[in-house]
Protein backbone atom coordinates (compact mmCIF):
# COMPACT_ATOMS: atom_id res chain seq x y z
CA UNK A 1 0.00 0.00 0.00
CA UNK A 2 1.15 3.27 -0.37
CA UNK A 3 0.72 6.52 1.71
CA UNK A 4 0.58 8.93 -0.71
CA UNK A 5 3.01 10.23 -3.22
CA UNK A 6 3.68 13.71 -4.51
CA UNK A 7 1.61 15.14 -6.56
CA UNK A 8 2.19 16.18 -9.92
CA UNK A 9 -47.57 44.12 -3.47
CA UNK A 10 -49.27 41.43 -4.72
CA UNK A 11 -52.82 42.58 -4.30
CA UNK A 12 -52.32 45.36 -7.28
CA UNK A 13 -53.92 44.50 -11.00
CA UNK A 14 -53.72 46.00 -14.31
CA UNK A 15 -54.28 49.26 -14.70
CA UNK A 16 -56.04 49.76 -17.80
CA UNK A 17 -59.14 47.77 -17.43
CA UNK A 18 -62.29 46.13 -15.42
CA UNK A 19 -61.09 42.68 -16.86
CA UNK A 20 -58.72 42.60 -14.26
CA UNK A 21 -61.43 41.14 -11.71
CA UNK A 22 -60.91 37.56 -12.94
CA UNK A 23 -64.49 36.97 -11.36
CA UNK A 24 -65.96 38.50 -14.20
CA UNK A 25 -66.37 37.00 -17.93
CA UNK A 26 -67.06 39.17 -20.59
CA UNK A 27 -70.07 39.13 -21.99
CA UNK A 28 -71.12 37.17 -25.05
CA UNK A 29 -73.54 37.30 -27.91
CA UNK A 30 -76.98 34.94 -26.88
CA UNK A 31 -77.13 33.44 -30.47
CA UNK A 32 -73.32 32.15 -30.16
CA UNK A 33 -73.62 28.42 -28.24
CA UNK A 34 -70.87 28.38 -25.47
CA UNK A 35 -68.89 25.60 -24.72
CA UNK A 36 -66.64 25.71 -21.15
CA UNK A 37 -63.48 23.79 -21.08
CA UNK A 38 -61.54 24.20 -17.69
CA UNK A 39 -62.70 27.37 -16.77
CA UNK A 40 -62.02 28.60 -20.24
CA UNK A 41 -65.24 30.06 -22.48
CA UNK A 42 -65.06 28.95 -26.19
CA UNK A 43 -67.49 29.89 -28.88
CA UNK A 44 -68.24 28.51 -32.33
CA UNK A 45 -71.13 29.06 -34.77
CA UNK A 46 -72.77 24.77 -34.23
CA UNK A 47 -72.78 23.71 -30.64
CA UNK A 48 -71.10 20.51 -31.46
CA UNK A 49 -68.08 21.97 -33.38
CA UNK A 50 -64.87 21.32 -32.54
CA UNK A 51 -65.99 18.99 -29.34
CA UNK A 52 -63.57 15.76 -28.57
CA UNK A 53 -64.22 12.94 -26.03
CA UNK A 54 -60.97 11.96 -24.20
CA UNK A 55 -60.26 8.44 -25.13
CA UNK A 56 -58.45 7.74 -21.08
CA UNK A 57 -61.09 9.40 -19.00
CA UNK A 58 -64.05 10.18 -21.31
CA UNK A 59 -64.37 14.12 -20.84
CA UNK A 60 -66.06 15.68 -23.33
CA UNK A 61 -64.76 18.91 -23.99
CA UNK A 62 -63.31 21.55 -26.72
CA UNK A 63 -61.19 19.89 -29.40
CA UNK A 64 -58.85 22.86 -29.33
CA UNK A 65 -58.08 22.64 -25.98
CA UNK A 66 -57.03 18.38 -26.16
CA UNK A 67 -53.36 17.75 -25.94
CA UNK A 68 -51.15 16.58 -28.99
CA UNK A 69 -52.02 16.86 -32.22
CA UNK A 70 -54.42 13.54 -32.63
CA UNK A 71 -56.17 15.56 -30.12
CA UNK A 72 -57.43 11.79 -28.20
CA UNK A 73 -56.74 12.84 -24.66
CA UNK A 74 -58.16 15.81 -22.57
CA UNK A 75 -54.38 16.11 -21.13
CA UNK A 76 -50.95 14.87 -21.04
CA UNK A 77 -51.31 12.82 -18.04
CA UNK A 78 -54.27 10.71 -19.85
CA UNK A 79 -52.07 10.88 -22.79
CA UNK A 80 -49.59 8.49 -21.60
CA UNK A 81 -51.74 6.57 -18.90
CA UNK A 82 -53.27 5.89 -21.73
CA UNK A 83 -50.66 4.17 -22.95
CA UNK A 84 -49.73 0.09 -21.20
CA UNK A 85 -46.19 1.33 -20.55
CA UNK A 86 -48.16 3.93 -18.35
CA UNK A 87 -50.74 1.38 -17.00
CA UNK A 88 -48.38 -1.12 -15.60
CA UNK A 89 -46.19 1.53 -13.92
CA UNK A 90 -48.99 2.84 -12.07
CA UNK A 91 -49.79 -0.51 -10.92
CA UNK A 92 -46.55 -1.04 -9.74
CA UNK A 93 -46.29 1.91 -7.92
CA UNK A 94 -49.42 0.66 -5.92
CA UNK A 95 -47.60 -2.22 -5.24
CA UNK A 96 -44.94 -0.55 -3.74
CA UNK A 97 -46.97 1.33 -1.37
CA UNK A 98 -46.63 4.41 -2.95
CA UNK A 99 -49.09 7.23 -3.13
CA UNK A 100 -50.89 7.19 -6.74
CA UNK A 101 -49.11 9.78 -8.45
CA UNK A 102 -51.59 11.94 -10.95
CA UNK A 103 -51.03 9.67 -13.79
CA UNK A 104 -52.07 6.54 -11.69
CA UNK A 105 -55.09 8.71 -10.38
CA UNK A 106 -56.46 8.66 -14.04
CA UNK A 107 -56.39 4.98 -14.20
CA UNK A 108 -59.58 5.23 -11.29
CA UNK A 109 -61.41 6.76 -14.09
CA UNK A 110 -61.76 3.40 -15.99
CA UNK A 111 -64.84 1.37 -15.55
CA UNK A 112 -64.87 -1.89 -13.64
CA UNK A 113 -64.27 -4.44 -16.48
CA UNK A 114 -60.81 -2.97 -17.06
CA UNK A 115 -60.37 -3.32 -13.13
CA UNK A 116 -61.11 -6.54 -12.97
CA UNK A 117 -58.96 -7.51 -16.33
CA UNK A 118 -56.31 -6.07 -14.19
CA UNK A 119 -56.97 -8.29 -11.38
CA UNK A 120 -56.98 -11.17 -13.36
CA UNK A 121 -53.65 -10.16 -15.17
CA UNK A 122 -52.22 -10.27 -12.06
CA UNK A 123 -53.57 -13.33 -10.47
CA UNK A 124 -52.34 -15.37 -13.22
CA UNK A 125 -49.10 -14.28 -12.96
CA UNK A 126 -49.25 -14.56 -9.45
CA UNK A 127 -49.51 -18.37 -10.05
CA UNK A 128 -47.24 -18.83 -12.81
CA UNK A 129 -44.44 -17.29 -10.98
CA UNK A 130 -45.53 -19.42 -7.94
CA UNK A 131 -44.95 -17.19 -5.17
CA UNK A 132 -45.01 -16.95 -1.28
CA UNK A 133 -48.50 -15.16 -0.35
CA UNK A 134 -46.49 -12.44 1.91
CA UNK A 135 -46.47 -8.60 0.62
CA UNK A 136 -43.28 -7.40 -0.25
CA UNK A 137 -41.99 -4.03 -2.19
CA UNK A 138 -40.71 -4.69 -5.62
CA UNK A 139 -37.51 -2.87 -5.95
CA UNK A 140 -37.34 -0.42 -8.66
CA UNK A 141 -33.67 -0.11 -10.65
CA UNK A 142 -32.82 4.12 -11.05
CA UNK A 143 -31.92 5.16 -14.71
CA UNK A 144 -28.37 4.15 -15.89
CA UNK A 145 -27.29 6.56 -18.18
CA UNK A 146 -23.77 5.01 -18.81
CA UNK A 147 -25.23 1.36 -20.31
CA UNK A 148 -27.70 3.76 -22.38
CA UNK A 149 -24.79 5.85 -23.68
CA UNK A 150 -22.34 2.92 -24.21
CA UNK A 151 -25.05 0.54 -25.61
CA UNK A 152 -26.19 3.37 -28.37
CA UNK A 153 -22.86 5.17 -28.70
CA UNK A 154 -24.63 8.48 -27.60
CA UNK A 155 -23.06 11.80 -26.69
CA UNK A 156 -24.51 13.64 -24.02
CA UNK A 157 -24.38 17.07 -24.75
CA UNK A 158 -21.41 19.25 -22.38
CA UNK A 159 -21.89 20.86 -19.64
CA UNK A 160 -20.53 24.48 -20.64
CA UNK A 161 -24.02 24.06 -22.88
CA UNK A 162 -26.12 24.80 -19.49
CA UNK A 163 -25.24 28.14 -18.07
CA UNK A 164 -27.92 28.01 -15.47
CA UNK A 165 -26.93 24.24 -13.82
CA UNK A 166 -24.26 24.01 -10.81
CA UNK A 167 -20.90 24.28 -12.47
CA UNK A 168 -22.45 25.74 -15.82
CA UNK A 169 -19.93 28.77 -15.97
CA UNK A 170 -17.00 27.19 -14.36
CA UNK A 171 -16.75 23.85 -15.76
CA UNK A 172 -13.47 24.63 -17.77
CA UNK A 173 -11.70 22.49 -19.96
CA UNK A 174 -12.51 18.83 -18.10
CA UNK A 175 -12.39 16.62 -21.03
CA UNK A 176 -11.57 13.20 -21.74
CA UNK A 177 -7.46 12.67 -20.56
CA UNK A 178 -8.41 14.38 -16.92
CA UNK A 179 -6.93 11.99 -14.25
CA UNK A 180 -9.13 12.11 -11.07
CA UNK A 181 -8.80 9.68 -7.64
CA UNK A 182 -11.23 7.81 -6.93
CA UNK A 183 -12.48 4.92 -4.55
CA UNK A 184 -10.94 1.48 -5.23
CA UNK A 185 -13.44 -0.95 -5.40
CA UNK A 186 -11.44 -4.10 -7.11
CA UNK A 187 -10.07 -4.78 -3.76
CA UNK A 188 -10.38 -7.42 -0.76
CA UNK A 189 -9.16 -4.71 1.67
CA UNK A 190 -11.75 -3.64 4.26
CA UNK A 191 -10.77 -0.32 4.51
CA UNK A 192 -11.39 2.62 1.69
CA UNK A 193 -8.90 2.73 -0.56
CA UNK A 194 -8.04 4.80 -3.98
CA UNK A 195 -6.54 4.52 -6.94
CA UNK A 196 -5.93 6.97 -10.10
CA UNK A 197 -8.54 6.87 -12.96
CA UNK A 198 -8.62 8.74 -15.96
CA UNK A 199 -11.41 10.26 -18.00
CA UNK A 200 -12.47 8.01 -21.24
CA UNK A 201 -15.80 9.68 -22.64
CA UNK A 202 -17.50 12.54 -20.80
CA UNK A 203 -21.56 12.75 -20.97
CA UNK A 204 -22.72 15.68 -19.25
CA UNK A 205 -21.65 15.81 -14.99
CA UNK A 206 -20.87 12.01 -16.16
CA UNK A 207 -17.82 10.37 -16.76
CA UNK A 208 -16.53 6.99 -17.66
CA UNK A 209 -13.63 6.39 -15.98
CA UNK A 210 -10.58 3.35 -15.90
CA UNK A 211 -7.97 2.94 -13.69
CA UNK A 212 -4.67 3.58 -14.46
CA UNK A 213 -2.41 0.45 -15.58
CA UNK A 214 -5.65 -1.50 -17.31
CA UNK A 215 -4.49 0.21 -20.89
CA UNK A 216 -7.16 -0.27 -23.24
CA UNK A 217 -8.64 -2.82 -21.09
CA UNK A 218 -12.61 -2.01 -20.46
CA UNK A 219 -13.40 -4.67 -18.23
CA UNK A 220 -13.07 -2.30 -14.89
CA UNK A 221 -14.57 0.77 -16.40
CA UNK A 222 -17.53 2.76 -14.55
CA UNK A 223 -19.54 6.22 -15.31
CA UNK A 224 -19.41 8.14 -12.33
CA UNK A 225 -20.57 11.99 -11.84
CA UNK A 226 -17.63 14.31 -11.45
CA UNK A 227 -19.58 16.76 -8.88
CA UNK A 228 -20.14 14.01 -6.33
CA UNK A 229 -17.91 14.12 -2.96
CA UNK A 230 -15.79 10.92 -3.83
CA UNK A 231 -13.94 12.56 -6.73
CA UNK A 232 -10.72 14.26 -5.95
CA UNK A 233 -8.18 16.06 -7.62
CA UNK A 234 -4.98 14.04 -8.30
CA UNK A 235 -2.98 14.71 -4.86
CA UNK A 236 -5.62 14.70 -2.61
CA UNK A 237 -4.72 11.25 -1.39
CA UNK A 238 -1.13 12.56 -0.58
CA UNK A 239 -2.74 15.43 1.13
CA UNK A 240 -4.83 13.85 3.35
CA UNK A 241 -2.92 10.60 4.21
CA UNK A 242 -5.49 8.49 2.17
CA UNK A 243 -3.64 4.97 0.16
CA UNK A 244 -3.50 4.47 -3.21
CA UNK A 245 -3.34 0.79 -4.02
CA UNK A 246 -3.48 -0.87 -7.11
CA UNK A 247 -6.85 -2.62 -8.25
CA UNK A 248 -6.07 -6.41 -7.30
CA UNK A 249 -6.86 -7.26 -10.88
CA UNK A 250 -3.51 -5.55 -11.75
CA UNK A 251 -1.47 -5.72 -8.70
CA UNK A 252 0.96 -7.91 -10.03
CA UNK A 253 1.49 -5.93 -13.28
CA UNK A 254 4.17 -3.80 -12.25
CA UNK A 255 6.58 -3.76 -9.83
CA UNK A 256 7.26 -0.58 -9.17
CA UNK A 257 3.48 1.25 -9.10
CA UNK A 258 5.29 4.49 -7.45
CA UNK A 259 7.16 4.78 -10.94
CA UNK A 260 4.64 3.86 -13.12
CA UNK A 261 2.01 6.85 -11.92
CA UNK A 262 5.20 9.64 -11.72
CA UNK A 263 5.44 8.28 -15.53
CA UNK A 264 1.67 8.62 -16.38
CA UNK A 265 0.76 11.57 -14.26
CA UNK A 266 3.82 13.39 -15.90
CA UNK A 267 2.17 16.33 -17.60
CA UNK A 268 -1.49 15.09 -17.53
CA UNK A 269 -4.22 17.49 -16.51
CA UNK A 270 -6.88 16.98 -13.34
CA UNK A 271 -9.83 18.80 -11.69
CA UNK A 272 -9.01 22.27 -9.90
CA UNK A 273 -7.70 22.09 -6.27
CA UNK A 274 -10.85 24.04 -5.56
CA UNK A 275 -13.25 22.06 -7.32
CA UNK A 276 -15.10 20.82 -4.94
CA UNK A 277 -15.97 23.69 -3.00
CA UNK A 278 -17.32 25.24 -6.16
CA UNK A 279 -19.79 22.66 -6.49
CA UNK A 280 -20.89 22.95 -3.26
CA UNK A 281 -21.25 26.93 -4.16
CA UNK A 282 -22.87 26.54 -6.58
CA UNK A 283 -25.34 24.02 -5.26
CA UNK A 284 -26.98 27.19 -3.24
CA UNK A 285 -29.66 28.44 -4.19
CA UNK A 286 -31.40 32.22 -3.16
CA UNK A 287 -34.96 31.09 -3.28
CA UNK A 288 -36.03 29.46 -0.20
CA UNK A 289 -38.92 28.06 1.27
CA UNK A 290 -42.14 30.53 2.41
CA UNK A 291 -40.83 32.76 -0.26
CA UNK A 292 -43.92 34.81 -2.24
CA UNK A 293 -43.52 35.06 -5.97
CA UNK A 294 -46.00 36.00 -8.81
CA UNK A 295 -46.07 33.25 -11.45
CA UNK A 296 -48.30 32.32 -14.44
CA UNK A 297 -52.11 30.65 -13.22
CA UNK A 298 -51.67 27.50 -15.07
CA UNK A 299 -55.64 27.39 -15.01
CA UNK A 300 -55.79 30.83 -16.96
CA UNK A 301 -52.58 31.51 -18.86
CA UNK A 302 -53.69 35.26 -19.70
CA UNK A 303 -52.92 36.29 -15.78
CA UNK A 304 -50.71 35.75 -12.77
CA UNK A 305 -51.34 35.01 -9.27
CA UNK A 306 -49.42 34.84 -5.76
CA UNK A 307 -47.71 31.98 -5.05
CA UNK A 308 -45.25 30.47 -2.43
CA UNK A 309 -41.97 28.30 -2.47
CA UNK A 310 -42.33 24.62 -0.86
CA UNK A 311 -39.57 23.31 -2.25
CA UNK A 312 -36.29 23.86 -3.84
CA UNK A 313 -34.20 21.09 -5.93
CA UNK A 314 -31.52 22.07 -8.05
CA UNK A 315 -32.24 25.14 -8.36
CA UNK A 316 -36.43 24.16 -9.49
CA UNK A 317 -39.16 25.57 -7.01
CA UNK A 318 -42.22 23.92 -6.33
CA UNK A 319 -44.42 26.91 -6.03
CA UNK A 320 -47.80 26.47 -4.24
CA UNK A 321 -50.68 28.46 -5.33
CA UNK A 322 -51.79 31.11 -2.27
CA UNK A 323 -55.64 29.91 -1.42
CA UNK A 324 -55.11 26.43 -2.98
CA UNK A 325 -53.35 23.43 -2.90
CA UNK A 326 -52.32 23.03 -6.75
CA UNK A 327 -48.89 23.70 -6.89
CA UNK A 328 -46.83 24.72 -10.29
CA UNK A 329 -43.21 23.65 -11.11
CA UNK A 330 -40.32 25.90 -12.83
CA UNK A 331 -37.05 26.85 -12.99
CA UNK A 332 -35.96 29.85 -10.77
CA UNK A 333 -34.68 31.39 -13.84
CA UNK A 334 -37.80 30.55 -15.42
CA UNK A 335 -39.89 33.22 -17.30
CA UNK A 336 -42.76 32.66 -15.77
CA UNK A 337 -41.98 34.19 -12.03
CA UNK A 338 -41.61 37.25 -11.17
CA UNK A 339 -41.49 39.56 -8.31
CA UNK A 340 -44.12 40.47 -6.03
CA UNK A 341 -45.93 44.05 -7.50
CA UNK A 342 -44.39 42.94 -11.16
CA UNK A 343 -48.32 42.32 -12.89
CA UNK A 344 -48.92 45.72 -11.69
CA UNK A 345 -46.17 47.94 -12.70
CA UNK A 346 -46.16 46.25 -16.65
CA UNK A 347 -50.35 46.26 -16.87
CA UNK A 348 -50.71 42.29 -17.38
CA UNK A 349 -54.06 41.09 -15.28
CA UNK A 350 -53.48 39.21 -11.70
CA UNK A 351 -55.88 37.19 -9.83
CA UNK A 352 -56.18 38.95 -6.07
CA UNK A 353 -56.13 37.10 -3.43
CA UNK A 354 -57.92 37.07 0.11
CA UNK A 355 -55.23 36.41 2.01
CA UNK A 356 -55.29 39.25 4.32
CA UNK A 357 -51.94 37.68 6.65
CA UNK A 358 -48.88 36.40 6.05
CA UNK A 359 -47.80 33.17 7.66
CA UNK A 360 -44.59 33.45 10.21
CA UNK A 361 -41.76 32.95 7.59
CA UNK A 362 -43.22 34.61 4.72
CA UNK A 363 -41.39 37.12 3.02
CA UNK A 364 -41.69 38.55 -0.56
CA UNK A 365 -38.74 37.08 -2.88
CA UNK A 366 -36.37 39.68 -3.66
CA UNK A 367 -36.25 41.35 -6.91
CA UNK A 368 -33.02 40.56 -7.92
CA UNK A 369 -33.39 37.05 -7.43
CA UNK A 370 -35.47 36.89 -10.71
CA UNK A 371 -34.22 36.38 -14.55
CA UNK A 372 -33.21 39.67 -16.08
CA UNK A 373 -34.59 40.79 -19.37
CA UNK A 374 -33.42 43.37 -22.12
CA UNK A 375 -33.75 46.57 -21.79
CA UNK A 376 -36.14 47.70 -24.72
CA UNK A 377 -37.25 51.47 -26.60
CA UNK A 378 -40.85 51.53 -27.00
CA UNK A 379 -40.66 55.12 -28.08
CA UNK A 380 -40.26 54.18 -31.74
CA UNK A 381 -41.32 51.93 -34.23
CA UNK A 382 -42.67 49.05 -31.87
CA UNK A 383 -45.41 46.19 -31.99
CA UNK A 384 -48.85 47.18 -31.89
CA UNK A 385 -52.21 45.53 -31.14
CA UNK A 386 -53.68 43.39 -33.91
CA UNK A 387 -49.66 42.70 -35.71
CA UNK A 388 -49.45 39.21 -36.58
CA UNK A 389 -46.17 37.17 -35.98
CA UNK A 390 -45.59 33.23 -35.58
CA UNK A 391 -45.00 31.72 -32.05
CA UNK A 392 -44.65 28.29 -29.95
CA UNK A 393 -47.94 27.80 -28.61
CA UNK A 394 -47.74 27.41 -24.85
CA UNK A 395 -50.63 24.57 -25.23
CA UNK A 396 -48.59 22.31 -27.28
CA UNK A 397 -45.30 23.01 -27.71
CA UNK A 398 -44.38 20.58 -30.94
CA UNK A 399 -46.07 23.55 -32.79
CA UNK A 400 -45.32 27.06 -34.01
CA UNK A 401 -48.31 28.66 -35.10
CA UNK A 402 -49.60 31.81 -36.92
CA UNK A 403 -50.42 34.42 -34.34
CA UNK A 404 -51.33 37.65 -32.80
CA UNK A 405 -50.33 40.99 -31.05
CA UNK A 406 -53.46 41.15 -28.66
CA UNK A 407 -52.48 43.54 -26.51
CA UNK A 408 -48.74 45.71 -26.00
CA UNK A 409 -47.60 45.94 -22.12
CA UNK A 410 -44.60 48.04 -20.36
CA UNK A 411 -41.39 46.97 -20.56
CA UNK A 412 -41.02 45.19 -23.77
CA UNK A 413 -43.92 42.98 -22.78
CA UNK A 414 -46.90 41.40 -25.16
CA UNK A 415 -49.97 39.63 -25.05
CA UNK A 416 -50.29 37.25 -27.35
CA UNK A 417 -52.75 34.64 -28.93
CA UNK A 418 -53.17 31.98 -31.40
CA UNK A 419 -54.54 32.43 -34.30
CA UNK A 420 -58.29 30.46 -34.73
CA UNK A 421 -58.65 28.90 -31.59
CA UNK A 422 -58.81 32.25 -29.09
CA UNK A 423 -61.02 31.43 -25.89
CA UNK A 424 -63.73 34.61 -26.22
CA UNK A 425 -62.95 36.02 -22.87
CA UNK A 426 -58.70 36.15 -23.64
CA UNK A 427 -57.76 33.42 -21.18
CA UNK A 428 -55.44 32.08 -22.93
CA UNK A 429 -53.74 34.99 -24.02
CA UNK A 430 -50.37 34.72 -23.06
CA UNK A 431 -47.51 36.90 -22.50
CA UNK A 432 -44.11 36.72 -23.86
CA UNK A 433 -41.42 39.31 -23.81
CA UNK A 434 -40.57 41.23 -27.19
CA UNK A 435 -36.97 39.58 -27.22
CA UNK A 436 -38.53 35.90 -26.21
CA UNK A 437 -36.91 33.32 -28.66
CA UNK A 438 -40.13 31.98 -28.54
CA UNK A 439 -41.95 34.56 -30.94
CA UNK A 440 -40.64 34.45 -34.65
CA UNK A 441 -41.79 37.50 -37.72
CA UNK A 442 -43.94 36.35 -40.08
CA UNK A 443 -41.98 33.70 -42.68
CA UNK A 444 -39.78 32.29 -39.84
CA UNK A 445 -41.34 28.67 -40.29
CA UNK A 446 -41.08 28.53 -43.79
CA UNK A 447 -37.44 30.10 -44.66
CA UNK A 448 -36.13 27.57 -42.89
CA UNK A 449 -38.40 24.66 -43.18
CA UNK A 450 -40.23 24.34 -40.30
CA UNK A 451 -44.06 23.18 -40.07
CA UNK A 452 -46.04 26.10 -38.96
CA UNK A 453 -49.88 25.77 -38.07
CA UNK A 454 -52.22 27.41 -39.61
CA UNK A 455 -55.10 29.14 -37.46
CA UNK A 456 -58.07 26.73 -36.88
CA UNK A 457 -60.49 25.77 -39.73
CA UNK A 458 -58.67 28.02 -42.66
CA UNK A 459 -58.78 26.00 -45.19
CA UNK A 460 -56.93 27.55 -48.11
CA UNK A 461 -54.12 25.52 -47.84
CA UNK A 462 -50.71 25.51 -48.40
CA UNK A 463 -50.90 28.56 -45.71
CA UNK A 464 -49.59 31.73 -47.83
CA UNK A 465 -48.97 34.38 -45.24
CA UNK A 466 -49.15 37.02 -48.16
CA UNK A 467 -52.41 35.55 -48.76
CA UNK A 468 -53.62 35.93 -44.84
CA UNK A 469 -52.41 39.57 -43.93
CA UNK A 470 -54.91 40.74 -46.77
CA UNK A 471 -57.89 38.40 -46.07
CA UNK A 472 -57.53 39.49 -42.69
CA UNK A 473 -56.58 43.21 -43.47
CA UNK A 474 -53.58 42.53 -41.23
CA UNK A 475 -50.01 43.69 -41.21
CA UNK A 476 -46.84 41.47 -40.04
CA UNK A 477 -44.60 42.52 -36.95
CA UNK A 478 -41.17 44.34 -38.35
CA UNK A 479 -38.57 41.98 -38.58
CA UNK A 480 -36.08 44.63 -37.07
CA UNK A 481 -38.42 44.22 -33.82
CA UNK A 482 -37.36 40.36 -33.10
CA UNK A 483 -34.75 39.08 -31.49
CA UNK A 484 -31.69 37.95 -34.00
CA UNK A 485 -29.43 37.22 -31.51
CA UNK A 486 -27.84 33.46 -31.74
CA UNK A 487 -25.08 32.47 -29.16
CA UNK A 488 -22.51 29.68 -29.69
CA UNK A 489 -24.60 27.30 -27.52
CA UNK A 490 -22.28 24.11 -28.39
CA UNK A 491 -25.31 21.57 -28.61
CA UNK A 492 -25.26 19.56 -31.78
CA UNK A 493 -27.84 17.15 -33.24
CA UNK A 494 -28.53 14.18 -31.35
CA UNK A 495 -27.02 15.14 -28.49
CA UNK A 496 -28.43 13.37 -25.03
CA UNK A 497 -29.75 16.03 -22.38
CA UNK A 498 -32.36 15.58 -19.22
CA UNK A 499 -35.19 17.96 -20.19
CA UNK A 500 -38.25 19.03 -18.30
CA UNK A 501 -41.65 17.98 -19.76
CA UNK A 502 -43.20 21.74 -20.50
CA UNK A 503 -47.20 19.62 -20.59
CA UNK A 504 -45.80 18.42 -17.11
CA UNK A 505 -43.64 20.36 -15.84
CA UNK A 506 -42.75 18.68 -12.54
CA UNK A 507 -41.09 15.52 -14.81
CA UNK A 508 -37.76 15.36 -16.16
CA UNK A 509 -37.11 13.44 -18.44
CA UNK A 510 -34.04 11.43 -20.65
CA UNK A 511 -34.33 13.53 -24.37
CA UNK A 512 -32.73 13.79 -27.30
CA UNK A 513 -31.36 17.13 -29.39
CA UNK A 514 -33.45 16.18 -32.57
CA UNK A 515 -32.66 19.64 -34.65
CA UNK A 516 -31.20 23.05 -34.29
CA UNK A 517 -32.42 26.31 -36.26
CA UNK A 518 -30.46 28.94 -35.31
CA UNK A 519 -30.84 29.33 -31.17
CA UNK A 520 -34.48 27.20 -31.63
CA UNK A 521 -33.70 23.67 -30.28
CA UNK A 522 -36.40 20.31 -30.99
CA UNK A 523 -36.93 18.52 -28.29
CA UNK A 524 -37.36 14.60 -28.36
CA UNK A 525 -38.66 12.78 -25.43
CA UNK A 526 -36.86 9.27 -25.89
CA UNK A 527 -39.35 6.36 -26.24
CA UNK A 528 -42.22 8.68 -26.59
CA UNK A 529 -44.33 9.98 -30.26
CA UNK A 530 -42.44 12.40 -32.41
CA UNK A 531 -45.84 13.88 -31.35
CA UNK A 532 -44.54 14.62 -28.19
CA UNK A 533 -41.49 17.00 -29.31
CA UNK A 534 -40.80 20.18 -27.95
CA UNK A 535 -39.38 23.63 -29.06
CA UNK A 536 -37.32 24.76 -26.73
CA UNK A 537 -34.58 28.08 -26.58
CA UNK A 538 -30.88 26.72 -26.32
CA UNK A 539 -31.07 28.81 -22.90
CA UNK A 540 -33.60 27.73 -21.61
CA UNK A 541 -33.42 26.75 -17.48
CA UNK A 542 -36.06 23.87 -18.40
CA UNK A 543 -32.96 21.58 -20.52
CA UNK A 544 -30.35 20.10 -18.49
CA UNK A 545 -26.94 18.24 -18.58
CA UNK A 546 -26.32 14.77 -18.03
CA UNK A 547 -26.40 13.25 -14.37
CA UNK A 548 -28.05 17.09 -13.75
CA UNK A 549 -31.26 14.78 -11.34
CA UNK A 550 -28.52 12.17 -10.09
CA UNK A 551 -26.34 15.31 -8.56
CA UNK A 552 -29.64 17.40 -7.48
CA UNK A 553 -31.79 14.38 -6.03
CA UNK A 554 -34.69 15.00 -8.53
CA UNK A 555 -36.41 12.27 -10.01
CA UNK A 556 -35.26 11.62 -13.79
CA UNK A 557 -37.93 9.89 -15.78
CA UNK A 558 -36.43 6.83 -18.30
CA UNK A 559 -37.18 6.62 -21.57
CA UNK A 560 -41.05 4.89 -22.81
CA UNK A 561 -39.72 1.59 -23.40
CA UNK A 562 -37.18 1.35 -20.44
CA UNK A 563 -40.13 1.67 -18.14
CA UNK A 564 -42.20 -1.09 -19.44
CA UNK A 565 -42.75 -3.80 -17.14
CA UNK A 566 -42.99 -6.73 -18.82
CA UNK A 567 -43.14 -9.23 -16.00
CA UNK A 568 -43.25 -8.58 -12.19
CA UNK A 569 -40.30 -9.98 -10.14
CA UNK A 570 -41.21 -12.25 -7.38
CA UNK A 571 -41.67 -11.32 -4.06
CA UNK A 572 -45.06 -10.16 -4.80
CA UNK A 573 -48.50 -10.18 -3.42
CA UNK A 574 -51.57 -8.63 -4.39
CA UNK A 575 -54.98 -8.23 -2.44
CA UNK A 576 -58.35 -7.67 -3.28
CA UNK A 577 -58.35 -4.61 -0.91
CA UNK A 578 -55.60 -3.06 -2.45
CA UNK A 579 -57.40 -3.72 -5.87
CA UNK A 580 -60.82 -2.24 -3.91
CA UNK A 581 -58.90 0.94 -3.68
CA UNK A 582 -58.62 1.56 -7.63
Amino acid sequence: MFDGYDSCSEESTSSSSSEDSEDEVPSIPASLPIIKNNGQVYTYPDGKAGMATCEMCGMVGVRDAFYSKTKRFCSVSCSRSYSSNSKKASIMARLQGKPPTKKAKVLQKQPLMAKLAAYAQYQASQQQQNLAKSKAVVPVECFDWGRYICSNNLVGAPVSCFKHVPMGTCWGDLAEGVRVEVLNSDTNLSTKVYWIAGIVKLAGFKALLRYEGFDNDTIRDFWCNLCVPEIHPVGWCASSGKPLVPPKSIQNKYSNWKAFLVKRLTGAKTLPPDFAAKVHENMQFPFKKLMRVEVVDKTHLCRTRVALVEQVIGGRLRLVYEESSDDFWCHMYSPLIHAIGWSRSIGHRFKRSDVSKKIDGQMDAPAPLFAKVKDVDQSGEWFKDGMKLEAIDPLNLSAICVATVRKVLADGYLMIAIDGSEAADGSDWFCYHSTSPSIFPAGFCGINNIELTPPRGYTKLPFKWFDYLRETSSIAAPVKLFNKDVPNHGFRQGMKLEAVDLMDPRLVCVATVTRIVHRLLRIHFDGWEDEYDQWVDCQSPDLYPVGWCQLTGYQLQPPAAQSEINSLSPPYFVDEALLADW
